[in-house]
């Protein structure tokens, strides 16, 4: 039985700071049956992203901002309970972008069916899905990694960055992670095989710690977290080092935006900044998510995931991300 209400969370004011809980508002309304061409999804797992602080800001930049009184966008697993296109059936497990949402009406044409040989739904929340495409494209493809080379992650327990070490290990690179605390570095090296890891937090000079685990230099810097660590990163960078810009996720729900102080370096360096939006390569997802799945399965590649339940902890894992609180790929389980 199709239930008749849908339980979501809207955005309801702007934060200037951290997002958290007060800047949504939980509504119940009808759920609307789906037309020709519409499929009702039933959300079961949803996505917490950092990009997500930037979609709530006036100007995100690159999409257009989640207006007062939307439904707040995110990204998402789910089953389709009703079908009005002949491409989905109930039952069918697929993915899309439902919002915080218990249960979505979407165009068939935004829905995409999961396929279960790939993977299971929180594999294509995580692993085979934006997160690894992110990883996958943003190491390959933009940082041009080469075997031999020595790889820097910020923000490298997040669900990108331990993606992008462990991928960097498979293609022969030397890896190294900037995480905050001890318990995040042991993970980084003890179980997802990074070859050194930086505690941010414990090291009074975070450039000195670079020249310390990579004493010749920084081939590939993967910056998720932007500020300060990108002038550490950038002080260490080798010659045709590159820089690929993932996240900032420092500044995201800073008051004051920092100022890069040292990218005159990158003259003589011969350095390379290149920012990376995944949906740039959509032509590769499937190339992308079937290397991903065999590295999955032959052992080398895994993603820590970070379950939290009920759709009202959305807003709370939100702010979760910007504290440093969450252990791997943060995601809400709603239903299922």
């Amino acid at each position: 039985m199709i239930p008749n209400a849908n339980r979501r969370y809207v955005f309801a004011a702007r934060p200037t700071g951290l997002a958290g809980p007060e800047h949504f508002r939980e509504e119940t309304v009808p759920i609307r049956m789906p037309g020709a061409g519409e499929v009702l999804m039933e959300t079961q797992l949803l996505s917490i992203d950092p990009a997500m602080r930037v979609w709530i800001s006036e100007n995100p930049g690159y999409v257009p901002p989640v207006q007062i009184g939307e439904t707040m966008r995110g990204f998402g697993i789910g089953k389709v309970l009703a079908s009005g296109d002949p491409r989905f059936a109930p039952g069918d497990m697929v993915q899309a972008r439902p919002g915080w949402q218990s249960h979505a009406t979407l165009l068939a044409s935004d829905v995409q069916a999961l396929d279960p040989a790939l993977g299971s739904p929180l594999d294509w929340i995580g692993l085979i899905g934006m997160t690894g495409l992110t990883a996958y494209f943003g190491i390959r493809a933009v940082g041009a990694i080469k075997p031999g080379e020595t790889v820097l992650v910020s923000g490298a327990a997040g669900a990108v960055g331990q993606m992008v070490g462990q991928i960097a290990g498979i293609e022969a690179c030397r890896v190294v992670g900037i995480a905050g605390g001890a318990e995040k570095c042991a993970i980084l090296t003890g179980e997802l095989g990074f070859h050194a890891a930086i505690d941010y937090k414990a090291e009074p000079d975070l450039a000195a710690a670079i020249a310390r685990e990579c004493p010749g230099g920084v081939d590939v810097f993967f910056d998720n977290v932007g500020g300060p660590t990108l002038d550490a990163a950038i002080a260490n960078l080798r010659l045709g080092g590159r820089v690929v810009i993932c996240g900032r996720i420092s500044q995201t729900a800073s008051g004051e935006l920092y100022g890069v102080k040292n990218l005159g370096l990158l003259i003589g360096k011969r350095g390379r900044i290149e920012g990376l939006l995944v949906t740039d390569f959509t032509a590769r997802f499937g190339e992308a998510r079937h290397w991903i799945a065999a590295q999955r399965d032959a052992g080398r590649l895994k993603q820590r995931m970070h379950v939290i339940d009920g759709l009202d902890q959305a807003a709370v894992g939100l702010g979760m991300l910007f504290k440093g609180e969450n252990m791997g790929k943060l995601v809400v389980r709603v239903a299922g």
